[in-house]
């Protein structure tokens, strides 16, 4: 079994978090919302950040990529750009009242979807799962943190 590719931690994570976007894509989609968008509707909410920059720092993404989902996002009415003060160069990005709205639903959504997911797990298995998930993703970060990454210019 020690040899078998199929069954190592990478690819069974890789399974979960597919499974776990499919499902969360299809509870989201009535919202508005689609999976990729929620580093930023969270980064926004909760203040952690209001420029593309940040944005794409904080959903470990780069530059291009983010700016397409903004401009998705814009034209879908999730997010507003204002003309940022501190730097006329860049826009801060607000939520629309419409997301503000819908969010506690997507959040309850997503909350639903992990309890579901987790059927049959004991409270002490899910908070092991997460413990050792947190542990697993912050060795990832630090192996990775080495390597040259446009994340940070």
């Amino acid at each position: 079994m020690e040899n078998d590719v199929l069954s190592t931690p990478g690819h069974l994570i890789s399974l979960a978090a597919r499974g776990f976007a499919r499902l969360s894509e299809a509870r989201l989609r009535p919202l508005g919302f689609g999976v990729g968008h929620l580093p930023v509707l969270v980064a926004l909410q909760n203040g952690k950040a209001s420029t593309q920059r940040d944005l794409a720092r904080f959903a470990k993404i780069e530059q291009p990529p983010m700016a397409q989902m903004l401009a998705r996002m814009e034209r879908d009415g999730l997010i507003q750009r204002t003309p940022n003060p501190e730097d006329g160069r860049s826009s801060r990005i607000v939520l629309t009242k419409a997301a503000q709205a819908r969010m506690p639903y997507a959040i309850e959504t997503l909350f639903k979807g992990n309890r579901d997911a987790m059927d049959g797990f004991t409270e002490e298995e899910a908070l092991q799962l997460v413990a050792l998930l947190t542990r697993l993703i912050a060795n990832l970060d630090q192996i990775t943190s080495a390597e040259p990454s446009s994340y940070t210019s």
